[in-house]
């Protein structure tokens, strides 16, 4: 039993095994000129020097401020709740004209609006108070 399937020198009919690569070219060329013309954009910028991150141990003195701020937006003066931000002004004054100055230690709720951490920088700055810093928890090791 046999089958005929026809002979090579058939005539005109010819398995063509090859790949057309044309159109993976044009894709490849398209591709080429569009990260051509956006990279040089991409990376324009002006040369500055970031900050390292780095993690200090907090140093408590017992002249420290230390502010708290609530999800709410309560502060806190230590445990104590300060009525509104006048009182807060006029209790860092007091402290202000100390020397040395004591520090301000901000610890917010992750959850705090930042408008809320915002109006107690300002009244630092109404009170006179040179140095503000952030407590936050270090990041956990994996």
């Amino acid at each position: 039993m046999a089958m005929s399937v026809g002979t090579p020198d058939d005539g005109d009919e010819q398995m063509n095994s090859s790949i057309n690569t044309t159109p993976l070219v044009d894709v490849m060329l398209v591709l080429l000129i569009i990260f051509l013309i956006t990279v040089p954009v991409v990376t324009q910028s002006v040369q500055l020097s970031l900050p390292k991150e780095i993690n200090v141990p907090t140093q408590t003195k017992p002249e420290n401020i230390l502010l708290a701020v609530t999800k709410d937006g309560d502060v806190y003066w230590n445990t104590k709740r300060m009525p509104d931000n006048e009182a807060l002004v006029e209790a860092l004054k007091k402290e202000a004209v100390k020397e040395p100055q004591p520090e301000v230690h901000i610890r917010g709720d992750e959850n705090v609006r930042y408008e809320s951490v915002g109006r107690l920088i300002v009244a630092c700055q109404r009170a006179g108070i040179a140095k503000v810093g952030f407590i936050t928890e270090p990041p956990a090791k994996n």
